[in-house]
C-alpha cells in the first residue's frame, strides 16, 4: 500500500507540473484566437482587382525591381542572403553553413560549412533547408511584386472601413501553396500591412505591417521592418543593385 500511495503521489505531482505549463499556453492560444481570428474574405476577380495589383506595383517602381540584379538582406539577424537575380542563384548563411543555391537546377547547388566545401550525406538536407528559408524569407521583401506570378488569383475586397483591399491567392509554387495574402494599401497604393490566411499559422487573418520602406540604389523600393504581433521582423541591411 505504502508503494501505491507513492506511484499516485508522484504521478500526481507529474499531473501537476503537465497542467501547470500546459494551461497558461492553451488559454493564451484561445485568447489569442477568438480575439485575431477572422475567415478568409471573399472577394471579385477581374479588371479591378488587376488595376489595385497595377496600382501597388506602381507605386513601388516594379521597373526598377525587375531590373535590379542583386539583392541583399538579413532576416532576423539569423539568415543572411545575397541574391544574384539574373543569375538565378542565391548565397544562404546560417550558422556556419553557406549554401550557394542554384535556383532553376538545384543539385548543381554547393554547401559549405566554414570555408570548406561540403558533400557529406547531409548535403541535400542543407539545400532544401537553404531553399525553405530563402522561399519564406525572399517573401517579406518583395512579395508586393509576385501578385501576378503563374498561379496567383487576385480579388478585391472591401473592408469594413470601406476601404479597397487587395487578396492574392498563391494557388502554386513556393514551399505552401494555397496561401492567401489579403493586402491594406495607403492612398498611393504602397502596402501598409497584409493579412495572412497561411498554412504554417493556426489563426488566419493575422497581420503584419510592410514599414520603414527605402529606395535602393537600383531604384526598387523594399521594406526593411515589420511587426506582426508582439515580434519584430528586421530585415537588416537591404540592398538593391544593377551590376
Amino acid at each position: 500500500m505504502p508503494k501505491k500511495n507513492k506511484l499516485k503521489r508522484i504521478l500526481k505531482i507529474i499531473g501537476g507540473i503537465i497542467i501547470f505549463f500546459t494551461l497558461p499556453s492553451l488559454l493564451f492560444f484561445g485568447f489569442m484566437y477568438f480575439k485575431y481570428n477572422e475567415d478568409l474574405p471573399t472577394g471579385q476577380q477581374g479588371a479591378q482587382a488587376d488595376a489595385l495589383a497595377t496600382q501597388m506595383l506602381e507605386a513601388l517602381n516594379e521597373e526598377a525591381y525587375h531590373n535590379t540584379d542583386y539583392l541583399e538582406w538579413t532576416f532576423r539577424g539569423a539568415h543572411h542572403y545575397k541574391w544574384y537575380k539574373t543569375d538565378n542563384t542565391v548565397e544562404v548563411s546560417w550558422d556556419a553553413i553557406t549554401v550557394i543555391l542554384d535556383l532553376a537546377h538545384q543539385d548543381n547547388s554547393k554547401v559549405f560549412a566554414g570555408q570548406q566545401e561540403y558533400n557529406g550525406t547531409e548535403k541535400h538536407d542543407y539545400i532544401r533547408k537553404a531553399e525553405t528559408y530563402f522561399n519564406n524569407d525572399s517573401f517579406w521583401l518583395v512579395a508586393p511584386y509576385k501578385v501576378f506570378d503563374t498561379g496567383t488569383e487576385r480579388r478585391l475586397v472591401k473592408t469594413e472601413d470601406g476601404e479597397d483591399a487587395l487578396l492574392v491567392t498563391y494557388t502554386s509554387g513556393g514551399s505552401t501553396p494555397g496561401d492567401s495574402y489579403l493586402w491594406h494599401l495607403d492612398k498611393t497604393g504602397k502596402p501598409k500591412s497584409y493579412q495572412m490566411w497561411v498554412d504554417i499559422l493556426p489563426i488566419g487573418g493575422l497581420e503584419a505591417t510592410w514599414e520603414n520602406w527605402i529606395k535602393t540604389e537600383s531604384g526598387a523600393v523594399l521594406p526593411t521592418f515589420h511587426k506582426l504581433l508582439f515580434f519584430s521582423l528586421e530585415m537588416g541591411e537591404v540592398k538593391g543593385l544593377d551590376l
